[in-house]
């Protein structure tokens, strides 16, 4: 093999261990939900929270990852990172849609992604509430269960359902608003679930026919984006980059040349 690229076998063995991950911590946080689950602490802003329940979901992960793969890297939300010696990293979002969650909402899902030398090669996002795990590996498609995704076919702009979402810090949000309001009547209509991970999978399995957010840390959108990807949807930021936290955008590849540009001329990207 050569340096730096991945074996097939290896792809297997990163795919498994985190199926195995995202459905032991998915089974925990749907079942072991408390009835009084409070905030455990905040991030960015009192509104953008941590409850006790991402912490044991980010603690049961990489206790699997330890286990299964201890030279490894990690880069969790909840404050789990270490370098490895492997080559591969690991990219946790132990809980993405914590408000959803806290809330009691079902849009929330468990996000896994596993790095070789930089460049994501498998991805799992386990949706406990919708009875759903979505896994991709890098050149062998996306997949809901058993079943293979496909983003929908090509639509104009103004026939597109959008997906978007907003940052918890104020100054951040009214602008994003703004971008927004310049976007709604271009579209069919603009939806925000409140978890990139799984609007990322929501592009892939034809639910969205695109998704754009500022903001993004890469455990929220690693594994959701290569799962995009997979099934055929252009991802990518601001022209010439990957998607970033400066832009995400995830789109059939009609949805996604018309709507870059009018996120650019809105100004997007800026705050």
């Amino acid at each position: 093999m050569e340096p730096g690229v991945i074996s097939e076998e290896l792809k297997t063995e990163l795919l498994d261990v985190a199926l195995e991950a995202a459905g032991r911590a998915g089974a925990l946080l749907r079942d072991g939900r408390p009835a009084d689950l409070a905030v455990a602490s905040t991030k960015t802003s009192p509104i953008d929270v941590v409850t006790e329940m991402d912490i044991a979901a980010e603690k049961l992960i990489t206790g699997i990852l330890a286990e299964r793969r201890p030279e490894d890297g990690l880069l969790g939300e909840e404050g789990s990172e270490s370098a490895g010696t492997s080559g591969v990293r690991w990219v946790i979002d132990p809980l993405d849609g914590t408000v959803n969650y806290l809330y009691g909402l079902p849009t929330w899902g468990v996000s896994i992604a596993a790095e070789y030398r930089g460049e994501t090669v498998a991805g799992v996002v386990a949706a406990p509430m919708r009875g759903e795990t979505y896994h991709a590996v890098l050149g062998r498609g996306a997949w809901l269960g058993g079943v293979r995704l496909a983003c929908r076919p090509a639509a104009p702009l103004d026939q597109a359902l959008i997906g978007t979402g907003f940052a918890y810090v104020q100054s951040r949000r009214a602008h994003q608003a703004d971008v927004a309001q310049r976007i709604i009547p271009l579209v069919r209509d603009v939806r925000r679930g409140g978890s990139a991970a799984i609007d990322l999978c929501d592009v892939a399995a034809g639910r969205l026919d695109g998704y754009w957010e500022r903001g993004l840390n890469p455990w929220d959108l690693a594994a959701g984006e290569l799962i995009a990807r997979e099934a055929g949807a252009v991802t990518g930021g601001r022209p010439g980059e990957p998607a970033s936290g400066e832009l995400a955008l995830a789109a059939t590849p009609a949805v996604f040349a018309s709507l870059r540009p009018l996120l650019e001329e809105a100004g997007a990207w800026h705050d």
